[in-house]
């Protein structure tokens, strides 16, 4: 070996230790706390900008040496699948929604967050605002009249046709105790089937200026489409309930919320304030203090979850396009994916 050789080699390691030590990232992959750990990865079977969270979960595990097998299935399957130990990890835990499924499995299951939503979601009822501003329509209880419910009948059956969750989804229980609680059922049909054709006849009739209801959340890729305040107007319900089984907020009013229909602040939405959470497998969490270290760093302001969203309305569905968005984000914040990754590192 020459010496202007061996002096580039010196120089060369030198700068890698150097790198290592400004970023906390170990030189050597074989230092890893991840090093020939896979982690079972699983997303729910629900289209949102859920899905360009766990791309950049995903993205940051790797970095910590991890690797990943991801899979998507819906949350039932999920949730039964991490107590019996076959997957390891979700992070698309619709929380207060899902706390009495995950309650079931506490002795299996774990939290690892409080939520990736900076502030957190909403969730209610929106109709087009040309109706709603036509008849003044300001309360989901206004479609007990006959009249205001036929305007969104879809049918011919005289009911206002709801469009509502898939029938898998918790939120859907929901949707259907309100109505028989507020004394809809005559008046209204809940329409449960797969979400996604659902909200595209939603965008369709609000494209040709007619009525449209339907049940759906914030920040969502539908909101980014219908925008609550301009084309829709969210409805609030007259009182706060909820059906068994379903965790029970404080309360269901939530100040500032954009575009609630006659200006009412605050709002008093379907349900209250929600979250994604991060849950895994017990026995994984307490071995792997790596990963949880980083997933407990990982939240995204609401404005970075509603870009994401509108990436997903103007027609990205793919996981290959859901890592484009997510590696995006990652070189626009490279620090403080960096700096979630570091406390992964440093994890004890």
């Amino acid at each position: 070996m020459n010496k202007k050789f061996r002096t580039l080699t010196a120089l060369a390691g030198v700068a890698a230790l150097a790198i290592g030590l400004m970023t906390g990232t170990p030189s050597r992959a074989e230092d890893l706390p991840g090093k020939g750990v896979t982690i079972k990865f699983a997303s729910s079977d629900s289209l949102g900008a859920n899905y360009v969270q766990d791309q950049i979960l995903i993205a940051g595990l790797e970095k910590l040496g991890y690797d990943i097998k991801h899979s998507t299935m819906n949350m039932s399957a999920i949730l039964q699948a991490i107590s019996q130990g076959d997957l390891d990890m979700t992070g698309d835990i619709n929380w207060p929604q899902a706390q009495p499924a995950i309650e079931k499995i506490q002795n299996e299951a774990v939290l690892i967050n409080d939520g990736t939503i900076i502030g957190g979601g909403i969730n209610g009822y929106l109709i087009d605002k040309k109706t709603a501003e036509a008849h003044n329509i300001t309360n989901f209880e206004q479609l007990k009249d006959p009249k205001i419910a036929a305007l969104f009948d879809t049918d011919g059956d005289g009911k206002a046709n709801l469009n509502n969750c898939d029938p898998a989804w918790k939120c859907g229980d929901v949707v259907d105790f309100q109505v028989k609680e507020f004394g809809l059922s005559d008046t209204v049909r809940s329409v449960r089937a797969k979400y996604e054709p659902l909200v595209a006849e939603v965008f369709a009739r609000v494209d040709r200026g007619e009525p449209a209801l339907l049940y759906t959340w914030s920040p969502s890729w539908i909101v980014y489409r219908l925008r609550p305040g301009q084309e829709v107007v969210w409805l609030p319900i007259p009182y706060d309930a909820l059906p068994k089984g379903v965790s029970k907020p404080e309360t269901h009013e939530v100040k500032d919320v954009e575009g609630c229909a006659g200006g009412q602040n605050p709002c008093r939405m379907a349900v209250g304030p929600w979250n994604w959470r991060t849950l895994a497998n017990k026995e994984f969490a307490e071995k792997n203090k790596a990963a949880v270290a980083f997933i407990e760093k990982a939240k995204w302001p609401l404005t970075t979850w509603s870009n994401w969203e509108g990436e997903l309305g103007k027609g990205a569905k793919t996981n290959a396009e859901m890592k484009r968005i997510a590696d995006e984000w990652i070189a626009a914040n490279q620090a403080e994916f960096d700096s979630w990754v570091k406390a992964g590192l440093e994890a004890k």
